[in-house]
């Protein structure tokens, strides 16, 4: 079992920044794909990126991309999203997730393991 808790969410203005973190514990000796996804309400859960277990490849999706990084520290077992030029369109819950087969993906049903949530909020 791995447990994850989000930090770092807030409230911003468009054009500001946010970094999130995502803190493991539990079972985290194995080797974990890990992700962050995003729900605004009344909207389905959406990939936002992925980083694989040893941090060297990583996977955006397009609203994202260069805007958002995603990276790791295995040595803390924290995993972070760093949000520049957030938009309006940024607002929404993010979660965290950890993937037990290791495997850079985008998609939720391959993720084995949630976190609660941090909410973003971006006005404009």
């Amino acid at each position: 079992q791995v447990q994850l808790v989000e930090s770092g969410g807030g409230l911003v203005q468009a054009g500001a920044s946010l970094r999130l973190s995502c803190a493991a514990s539990g079972r985290t000796n194995s080797a974990y794909g890990m992700g962050w996804f995003r729900q605004a309400t009344g909207k389905e859960r959406d990939f936002v990126a992925a980083i694989s277990w040893n941090g060297k490849r990583t996977l955006y999706a397009d609203s994202v991309k260069g805007r958002f990084t995603v990276s790791r520290d295995n040595a803390r077992n924290i995993i972070s999203l760093q949000m520049n030029s957030l938009k309006y369109e940024d607002t929404a819950v993010y979660y965290c997730a950890a993937d037990a087969d290791a495997v850079l993906t985008q998609f939720r049903e391959d993720y084995n393991y949630w976190g609660q949530g941090t909410q973003v909020t971006v006005s404009s």
